[in-house]
C-alpha cells in the first residue's frame, strides 16, 4: 500500500485532485513543495496558499472558483490552471507577475472585452495564454536569448528550501494513510490524467528553465 501512494505524491508533488475537497486549509509553510494538484474537487475560493512559498504548478481547474484571489504570496508561480471555473470578471493585478502559462478557458471572464489584452499587458513574461502562444512577451525573449540572471537565482533558491520543511513528515504520513484506503479505480483515473496534463505541459514547455522537471514516479 505504502508503495502505491508514493506514486500519487513525491517529494515536491502534491496531488488531492478529485478528493471532494470544498475548501484549501491552512497548513504550516510547505517549502519543499513546487506542484500542487486540486483540480476536479468542489473549491469556491483561493485562499491559504501562502503555505506553498515555492509553488511553481498550480491546478485548480474544475472547481467552482468565482474570483482569482490571494495569488499574490506565490511569488515562484510560473504555470497556473484555474480553467473551467466560475470566473465571471477577471483582475489581472491579483495575478504573479511572474507567469509562464495561464490557463482560463471554460470561464465566463475569458468573453469580458479586451480580455487578453488585458491579461498580457499585466504578465509581461508569459508564454502561453488559454493554450495559445504569446508574441514579443518579455519570457519569449528570454528564453530565445538565455535565462536571465534573476532567473537563475530564482531556480537556485528553489533548489535550496530557505527554511525548515516544519509540516513535511506528519502531513505526508497522514496523506499517505488516506491514499492508500483508496481504491485501485481511482488510483488508475488519477495517474492516467497526471500522466495526460504532463504530456499537454512538455508541449508547452519546449524550453528549458519553464517548469522544473516533474519528479519521478
Amino acid at each position: 500500500p505504502s508503495s502505491r501512494s508514493t506514486e500519487l505524491v513525491s517529494p515536491s508533488t502534491v496531488r488531492l485532485d478529485r478528493e471532494n475537497i470544498c475548501a484549501i486549509g491552512r497548513l504550516q509553510s510547505l517549502w519543499e513543495i513546487h506542484s500542487l494538484y486540486l483540480q476536479q474537487n468542489h473549491i469556491e475560493k483561493i485562499e491559504n496558499l501562502g503555505c506553498f512559498p515555492n509553488l511553481r504548478f498550480l491546478s485548480l481547474a474544475g472547481n467552482r472558483i468565482r474570483r482569482v484571489e490571494n495569488l499574490q504570496p506565490l511569488l515562484h508561480l510560473r504555470v497556473l490552471d484555474l480553467s473551467h471555473n466560475q470566473i465571471q470578471t477577471l483582475d489581472p493585478d491579483e495575478l504573479p507577475r511572474r507567469l509562464r502559462l495561464l490557463d482560463l478557458t471554460g470561464n465566463e471572464c475569458t468573453h469580458q472585452h479586451g480580455y487578453r489584452e488585458l491579461v498580457t499587458g499585466a504578465l509581461p513574461h508569459l508564454l502561453q495564454l488559454d493554450a495559445q502562444q504569446v508574441r514579443g512577451s518579455v519570457g519569449e525573449e528570454e528564453e530565445e536569448g538565455g535565462s536571465s540572471s534573476s532567473e537563475d537565482e530564482d531556480d537556485e533558491s528553489l533548489s535550496e528550501p530557505s527554511g525548515p520543511f516544519t509540516a513535511g513528515k506528519d502531513f505526508f504520513a497522514d496523506l499517505h494513510r488516506e491514499l492508500a484506503g483508496r481504491s485501485r479505480r481511482r488510483r488508475r483515473e488519477a495517474l492516467k490524467e497526471h500522466q495526460t496534463r504532463l504530456e499537454e505541459l512538455e508541449e508547452l514547455r519546449g524550453r528549458r528553465g519553464l517548469l522544473l522537471p516533474p519528479a519521478p514516479l
